[in-house]
């Protein structure tokens, strides 16, 4: 009779992620890691990131998928880094911004942001259809070079259902020109006889991520670099509006395909939790020491999501669109840069 309850019982399984999904999380993790170690090699020999590590994860992905012949067993650990676990590091993003120092700044400087990034997505989503690229890729790189890069197109992709060769291209080419955007800054900024806080301004307003923005920012002065971040940060703000108009808007293009289920996904889990973060964090319902480990963990996640990413791009389907997708994203960054610099003349 013992021998036979023992016999009944049901046999021990391992939670789900542990056996379909950790081989997969265990290559993503350990690509994230690669990509850290790549970026402080990087700052050794160049004295600065050109590339961060979610660019140099994208890249070590993508290699990874050309060079090697990848076992299915990884699949499902790839497919949740690059959905799940992006969306919980784009709630976590929330707790990195807070509206009382976007408020200390005063309305004008609101103004400014929200309207560069409003015309850079109208001057783009225009290119994208006179160029002829997709709906797809002109939203993503609208998204990507108007807000904050990789960041904003990896948040609005669920949103309007992008595919991953799309996310991919699009990544690769708003990263090059970001980069480009980086590295001419310096340059250019000093032949046009600005103040300080107008150089920063031009970098807050142009360059995708914070430490790009630093390092375009800094050869003008600190009050340059305190200027860009600031701006930087409203330029982020505008990401959750942005992802909400296009939650409820995209859906009414496929009433036919999607019914009852519509009215429940107008907007996405994550974009609600991501205001709600700015929220907790305005009112300090956050404690400060935990902020960092948030934060920490917002970035190692979205570095995972990156390397997944990477993984599932066929880096031969990418390219095939590169003509359009080419044009589209160097005129709205030479439109972004353009309207930034004349702004500035305006209001300086």
């Amino acid at each position: 009779m013992h021998i036979s309850c023992f016999r009944n019982r049901p046999a021990f399984r391992l939670p789900e992620i542990l056996v379909t999904k950790f081989p997969g999380i265990a290559l993503c993790a350990s690509t994230a890691l690669l990509a850290f170690e790549a970026e402080k090699i990087e700052r050794a020999f160049l004295q600065k990131s050109w590339l961060e590590m979610l660019n140099l994860a994208l890249v070590i992905g993508i290699c990874l998928r050309m060079v090697s012949s990848r076992s299915r067993v990884f699949d499902p650990g790839i497919r949740f880094c690059s959905k799940s676990l992006l969306d919980v590091a784009i709630v976590l993003l929330g707790t990195g911004f807070s509206m009382t120092g976007i408020v200390s700044a005063g309305p004008g400087i609101l103004v400014c942001v929200f309207g560069i990034v409003a015309f850079s997505l109208a001057l783009t989503i225009l290119i994208g259809r006179l160029t002829g690229l997709s709906h797809s890729q002109t939203l993503l790189v609208a998204c990507g070079n108007s807000i904050c890069g990789n960041s904003a197109i990896m948040a609005v992709a669920p949103v309007i259902h992008a595919r991953e060769e799309d996310i991919g291209a699009a990544l690769a080419f708003t990263a090059t020109g970001g980069l480009a955007i980086v590295l001419g800054l310096p340059l250019l900024l000093p032949f046009l006889h600005l103040s300080d806080i107008a150089e920063g301004s031009v970098a807050g307003l142009t360059v995708y991520a914070v430490p790009q923005v630093m390092a375009a920012a800094s050869p003008f002065g600190t009050a340059a670099l305190h200027t860009g971040t600031l701006v930087k940060l409203m330029r982020v703000l505008t990401l959750g509006p942005v992802c909400i108009v296009l939650s409820l808007l995209y859906p009414r293009k496929n009433r036919q395909t999607e019914t009852h289920q519509t009215s429940r996904r107008l907007i996405p889990w994550y974009i609600t939790g991501f205001m709600l973060m700015i929220t907790c964090r305005s009112f300090n319902i956050i404690p400060e020491a935990l902020l960092p480990v948030l934060n920490t963990l917002a970035t190692t996640l979205t570095v995972m999501a990156m390397a997944a990413l990477g993984m599932s791009i066929d880096i031969r389907s990418v390219f095939k669109a590169s003509g359009p997708l080419m044009l589209t994203v160097a005129l709205s960054l030479a439109g972004l840069v353009s309207a930034s610099l004349a702004l500035m003349k305006i209001v300086t």
